[in-house]
């Protein structure tokens, strides 16, 4: 034989003995099952309020501050985000500013330059008008000087063709007439 049905033989023998011995065999008592099921969940209702009340709390307590870190975490995000659009904006708010500086600047060069141009050449013009007038006066200044050594000279040379001394006032008047023809025109 094997030794396996051996062993399983003696066991099933011990069994008999023993149930035989013991008496009735397994029973359940309704009594103690409801007791024992009673006693089960007052003990887990009163380990429930003790232990896990605390607990539940304290996970309810950090679900909170989960929930309140994530939207703050969203606000932080919009904002930002809005911070950012504000920042753009402000930039190009401030380049185009200095677009629009800059331009006006350019403008009131060129128009400074344009007025300084004008200015210059208006002041030209009257230093030209003024040294027109200058060279004129000067002009008529030596024409009249070189018309009176014309005229002295013409004086003295009458007076040796002539011979005889005329006077001042005759003089004078003659080198009139004769200033007064035209050039080359003939005396009568």
């Amino acid at each position: 034989m094997d030794m396996l049905a051996l062993i399983g033989e003696a066991a099933r023998q011990a069994a008999a003995s023993s149930a035989a011995e013991s008496g009735p065999g397994f029973q359940i008592n309704l009594f103690w099952v409801i007791v024992s099921a009673a006693n089960f969940i007052v003990f887990f209702l009163i380990v429930r309020m003790l232990a896990f009340g605390g607990l539940v709390k304290t996970l309810e307590d950090r679900r909170m501050r989960i929930e309140q870190g994530l939207r703050d975490a969203e606000q932080a995000r919009r904002d930002r985000d809005a911070a950012e659009q504000e920042r753009r904006a402000a930039i190009n708010d401030a380049r185009r500013e200095a677009n629009e500086i800059i331009a006006r600047a350019q403008k009131a060069s060129a128009d400074a330059r344009e007025a300084d141009i004008a200015a210059t050449r208006d002041e030209l013009a009257r230093l030209r008008e003024r040294a027109t007038a200058d060279i004129e006066a000067e002009k008529q200044k030596a024409i009249a000087e070189l018309r009176g050594e014309v005229a002295d000279l013409a004086l003295a040379a009458a007076t040796r063709v002539v011979g005889d001394s005329m006077t001042g006032d005759r003089q004078r008047r003659l080198v009139a007439d004769f200033l007064a023809e035209p050039a080359g025109g003939s005396r009568n």
